[in-house]
């Protein structure tokens, strides 16, 4: 199924895919476009080459907020990969108090699984919601009990049976057609977990016993259900998705979830220049120089033990971003650098460059603060001068203090509308123009040098 899914799109159809959500960066855009083109193209290869191909593995660098982890999010989204970011700086060598770098393989393992599971049960949707539907008739019209006293007449049961199989559709159709939405019933579910409760204290890589011992545990508990009272329509959407469940191959499931994860897994390694080993610095440094050996077998490819089984890890993709305004990629250790043949540097952000992300995007922060403010029945409307007033506080803003990239656009849209955003349940049925009067109004303070930090931070 995968394989269908990256062959729908071209490099070109991703990058265009990509440039409806995140403004600029083209060669960030190609590269990863590229390496996931060139994962299903792997797969077209024969066998025997297919397993010497290894991932185009790609470092990018650039400052916060240019949008480096969008874009690995985004791509994984379209594929249906699983995905899972990390942060270099959380891991330290084995053996010390840290996590280790093996986690970041058990997490996307286990996000693989709900992702495969959770795909199972949509495809056994209508069978789930049609056995929920016979599970609320039984509630709604119980079956008549049975007789057997002695020396009791039995019936005609033809007559009683068409009779109750009348009023068993009869009541079908009310159901369908929404009647006994709120009608009250009580309903049997069986328990999220009923596994005892305790904890293990560990670290390194037994950080996963605890979840572990709980399966297995849980496996050996009976199953609990507790009676709960709700409205018909609350009782059909639980018991689809128990019925669901039911329905589902488990042991389907994580193979698929485990080939999911070696073929599709898409790891995004953020702030690995905080890892990188300067020339100038001394003596080992197990939250850097130790974190760096334990990635490269990672990366290189190995076999980690999860909770569903052995994952190799020889064909995820790995991404890795970093501002690297002190530390080098050269600073990485040598193999390393080798296990990552592609660099891409982002480019900062300019006043242009705001403008666009203010207006293009699909989800635009304009087009957010538009629809949050209509819940209220406040209509806003962001006029061209306004935006590009801005983009240019927003540039000045970068320039005089740290650059943190498109973040800083959330800071000044906070504080732009935090008045109407306070009083907009008062101004129902209103509509207020945003423009470069207005911003420069509400900005007068931020304007000054002396006022920029207390504003902005």
């Amino acid at each position: 199924m995968l394989d269908k899914i990256e062959s729908m799109f071209t490099p070109r159809e991703l990058v265009s895919e990509l440039d409806r959500y995140i403004v600029g960066q083209s060669k960030a855009k190609r590269a990863v476009a590229v390496a996931l083109r060139t994962r299903w193209r792997r797969q077209q290869c024969p066998e025997d080459v297919r397993d010497e191909i290894t991932p185009k593995n790609i470092i990018l660098m650039g400052p916060t907020g240019v949008g480096k982890t969008e874009i690995a999010r985004r791509l994984a989204k379209l594929v249906r990969a699983p995905f899972i970011k990390v942060e270099a700086t959380k891991f330290t060598e084995v053996g010390y108090v840290g996590r280790d770098v093996d986690s970041m393989i058990r997490d996307l393992t286990d996000l693989a699984v709900n992702m495969v599971k959770a795909e199972a049960q949509d495809a056994v949707v209508a069978q789930g919601a049609k056995a929920a539907e016979e599970r609320i008739l039984d509630i709604l019209l119980p079956p008549p009990p049975a007789r057997s006293r002695p020396g009791f007449e039995e019936r005609d049961p033809s007559a009683d049976g068409s009779s109750a199989g009348s009023s068993r559709e009869k009541m079908r159709q009310r159901l369908r057609a929404g009647e006994l939405d709120d009608r009250m019933v009580e309903i049997e579910l069986a328990e999220r977990s009923s596994a005892p409760m305790f904890e293990v204290f560990s670290s390194g890589p037994m950080e996963s016993m605890d979840s572990n011992i709980r399966d297995m545990l849980g496996n050996l508990f009976p199953k609990k259900s507790k009676k709960r009272g709700i409205s018909v329509k609350d009782a059909l959407v639980a018991l689809t998705e128990e019925e669901a469940q039911k329905l589902v191959d488990m042991d389907a499931v994580v193979k698929s979830a485990i080939q999911r994860t070696e073929q599709a897994g898409i790891v995004f390694i953020d702030e690995i220049d905080k890892i990188a080993v300067r020339s100038s610095s001394h003596g080992p440094d197990v939250s850097r120089q130790g974190v760096q050996r334990d990635i490269l077998p990672i990366v290189e490819g190995s076999t980690v033990n999860t909770k569903h089984g052995l994952v190799r890890t020889d064909h995820i993709l790995f991404i890795a971003a970093g501002a690297f305004h002190i530390a080098k990629p050269s600073d990485l250790m040598p193999e390393l650098q080798g296990r990552f043949p592609i660099r891409v540097e982002l480019e900062s952000l300019s006043k242009d460059d705001f403008v666009r992300i203010l207006t293009e995007p699909e989800n635009s922060l304009t087009r957010q603060y538009v629809a949050l403010l209509a819940t209220e029945g406040v209509s806003v409307d962001f006029r061209s001068d306004a935006i590009v007033t801005i983009a240019e506080i927003a540039t000045e803003a970068n320039q005089r203090m740290e650059n943190i990239g498109a973040r800083r656009l959330h800071t000044i849209l906070e504080l732009l509308l935090d008045d109407l955003s306070f009083d907009a349940p008062e101004k129902r049925g209103t509509t207020v123009a945003i423009d470069a009067a207005y911003v420069k109004e509400r900005l007068a303070g931020v304007l000054a040098d002396e006022d920029l930090s207390k504003y902005i931070l």
